[in-house]
């Protein structure tokens, strides 16, 4: 399959940019800009808007803006370019979020990270239920172009791929407020809950429920929609537990 970088909708780069409820921690403002970066709502090469900008869209200092541009490029996330056509530039994310994403995972309890994959699985099944009840023959012949062209091989792609299958069905279900969740929930917690696509076998099992969900979308099957993203959604969250445990035990989120 093509590998293909799914551009974001307008809806998740104001959910990236929207300003922090604590305004004067520049962890908050590295933490949002990479979550973007790692779920690519922001994409490799480019530029992101100036110290000034970012900190006025973020409602913060502009030494907090500043201080959170400098942990991102310590992570190998962004690095910065001198001269008239310089500023600050996405690179792509690799082993560098690794540190990150380990740290954010052990400072989530288990009830905590039980609880979040309820929830995302709650609305995510939602939209899957309303996309069956309400998309039309073009939409799912959109919807099945989409996933044809998406890449699940690798990690990345696959990260990138299975948040922009839930945007899409998000979209599909014509509710504008299960949208503007969808893009909450993907620019907060998309890095952490599909940090498991790094496993070869469950990218698999998300290639196959794609089009499994694709499919009972295509077949108005509401009740079989929401099951084929409840059981996804189950086994990304059994993943996540898993890799906790291990990490917990002093080991690393792969073993």
């Amino acid at each position: 399959m093509t590998t293909v970088t799914t551009r974001a909708t307008p809806g998740a780069r104001d959910a990236v940019f929207a300003q922090l409820a604590d305004a004067g921690r520049a962890e908050q403002v590295s933490r949002r800009l990479a979550d973007a970066i790692v779920l690519g709502v922001l994409t490799p090469g480019e530029r992101l808007p100036s110290e000034a900008e970012l900190a006025r869209r973020f409602g913060v200092a502009l030494v907090t803006a500043r201080e959170g541009l400098g942990m991102l490029r310590e992570a190998g996330l962004v690095e910065t370019r001198r001269g008239r056509e310089g500023g600050s530039f996405v690179v792509p994310p690799g082993d560098a979020d690794d540190a990150m994403l380990t740290a954010r995972l052990r400072g989530l309890s288990l009830v905590e990270l039980s609880d979040l994959a309820v929830y995302i699985t709650a609305i995510a099944a939602g939209c899957a239920d309303r996309a069956a009840e309400r998309s039309t023959a073009p939409d799912v012949e959109r919807l099945r172009a989409w996933l044809a062209a998406a890449d699940f091989g690798a990690p990345p792609q696959a990260r990138r791929n299975a948040g922009g299958f839930l945007l899409e069905l998000a979209v599909l279900s014509q509710s504008t407020r299960l949208v503007r969740e969808q893009i909450r929930l993907q620019a907060e917690f998309g890095p952490l809950l599909w940090l498991g696509m790094r496993d070869a076998e469950l990218r698999a099992t998300a290639a196959r429920s794609a089009t499994a969900i694709a499919d009972a979308v295509a077949a108005r099957d509401a009740s079989a929609a929401r099951a084929e993203v409840s059981a996804l959604l189950s086994a990304v969250a059994q993943w996540l537990l898993a890799a906790k445990a291990r990490i917990e035990a002093g080991g690393t989120i792969d073993g």
